[in-house]
């Protein structure tokens, strides 16, 4: 059980049995968002959304917040307005050694300076790829793209290709996997999806191989692959990921790992590094060039030739083809991040950071009785938080309440994802500003959420409509 003391000089002592960690209160601060108000009118304008990415728009956040950040350095960031944060998620986990790291842009400045996109390839394409298959062992070939997307999506296609067959599975449970038609026709958010399109994915559910062997009985000899994380929580169980490839194989079907949030964060090589499982293809991006714009699609040789210009025993597959895809600074980002990870202790420093965040919030969050309605979750190393209501549902209103009142007290955190550049000290003061926000949820809960959360709450992005649909 939590305690809560104060020692001689004041300071308040969150304990519980695995770690103490001293809270020095933080109080609230009526931040000056003028800046950022100014530029969203302007952003929304002319950007539909207001912003490049979902996760990153207006609606993911409350009112009190910055919109706009001008710089950050290291796992600091300040917004236009100048107010300074502690930030967590990183560039949606994108940046795993900090930003700004001097290794990484002392080496994107020297590519820079000899040019960055050529009409033949570059020898860095080749020096980039040797590292990336030094790390990612089971992988025998890799082909460098700029998102995500542009990696599962040229990852089924390939899978379609090999087999012959049509359909293709997506874990259910697993949140996102492609802004493609094949993905996103299996969200509420599916306006101009074709129906054909959205026939020819299916879903099955994590941890469960039952329900991947229904899949496959009920349609035989069509589906050509299946997608999923390795993990997104708990670790799977011993035999799941094993079992799963197995499975596929006797189905003649092709097991494609989706690594853009477990590479560069579960271990170097991704979960695939970390589980043993040796999977046919795999997908890599985020935290792969520390925020540059890179991203991979790996796997057996038998399968990436595919993609080739010398086997004649199978039809040419137009596998990715992009004019900024191997420019030379970002595979020069990659390249001297991927020689950090190699070289310096990375992924042991975000699983013990994650480790010390998680324990100061759940200390912070027993002391204040709050267990049953805020939760951390995920691994150490890629740590989130769920934020329920008085009847233990979820709730965005809360998640704003919650999301306000650390950005008051000097913390941006959507996530809890640490990098590389978090200190002890960062930590310490991103749990005193957790707990400082929870004693307005406790408020919250006790006489209504509205009275503390300034303006709207914020929304899920999975949503069919803006506001209720017209009648």
């Amino acid at each position: 059980m939590a305690v809560s003391l104060r020692d001689t000089r004041g300071r308040e002592s969150v304990q519980c049995a695995c770690t103490e960690v001293r809270v020095n209160a933080i109080p609230e601060k009526q931040l000056d968002f003028s800046a950022s108000n100014r530029l969203r009118v302007r952003a929304h304008t002319l950007i539909p959304g207001g912003a490049h990415t979902y996760a990153k728009g207006d609606d993911q956040y409350p009112v009190l917040s910055p919109g706009f950040i001008a710089r950050g350095s290291g796992c600091h960031v300040w917004d236009v307005d100048g107010n300074a944060f502690i930030e967590y998620g990183m560039g949606n986990r994108a940046v795993g050694l900090g930003h700004a790291h001097p290794a990484v842009l002392d080496a994107v400045r020297e590519a820079l300076a000899g040019g960055c996109n050529f009409t033949r390839p570059a020898a860095i394409e080749v020096r980039a790829a040797e590292q990336f298959l030094l790390l990612v062992p089971g992988a025998e070939m890799v082909k460098f793209c700029k998102d995500g997307s542009d990696a599962t999506s040229a990852a089924m296609r390939l899978a379609r290709a090999y087999t012959g067959r049509d359909l293709i599975a997506i874990c259910a449970d697993h949140p996102f996997f492609s802004t493609d038609d094949w993905f996103i026709g299996t969200t509420p958010v599916n306006s101009g999806v074709p129906d054909a399109v959205k026939a020819l994915t299916l879903t099955f559910r994590y941890g469960d191989l039952a329900s991947v062997r229904a899949l496959f009985d009920a349609h035989p000899g069509r589906i050509a692959a299946l997608i999923l994380e390795a993990t997104r929580g708990a670790d799977p169980a011993p035999d799941y990921l094993p079992a799963l490839k197995d499975i596929c194989h006797s189905n003649g079907a092709l097991l494609v790992l989706d690594e853009m949030i477990t590479g560069f964060r579960w271990a170097a090589g991704g979960a695939q590094e970390r589980f043993g499982i040796d999977p046919d293809l795999s997908c890599f991006g985020k935290a792969l060039a520390n925020g540059f714009s890179v991203s991979a699609l790996a796997g057996k040789r038998e399968i990436m030739r595919l993609g080739g210009l010398d086997h004649q025993d199978r039809p040419r597959v137009f596998l990715l083809s992009t004019t900024h895809g191997a420019e030379t600074h970002a595979l020069a980002a990659a390249i001297a991040n991927m020689r950090i990870y190699e070289t310096e202790p990375v992924i042991a420093h975000l699983w013990r950071q994650g480790a010390k965040l998680k324990a100061g919030a759940e200390a912070a969050i027993a002391a204040h009785g709050l267990n049953d309605h805020v939760q951390i979750v995920g691994q150490d190393c890629c740590l989130a938080y769920a934020t329920l209501d008085a009847d233990k549902k979820p709730s965005q209103a809360f998640r704003s309440l919650f999301l306000q009142e650390t950005i008051r007290r000097g913390v941006l955190m959507p996530s809890l994802v640490v990098s590389y550049a978090h200190t002890d000290a960062d930590i310490e003061r991103t749990v005193a500003a957790i707990d400082g926000a929870l004693r307005i949820y406790r408020r919250g809960l006790e006489d209504g959420v509205e009275r503390h959360l300034v303006g709207r709450p914020s929304q899920v992005v999975y949503r069919a409509w803006n506001g209720p649909p017209p009648a």
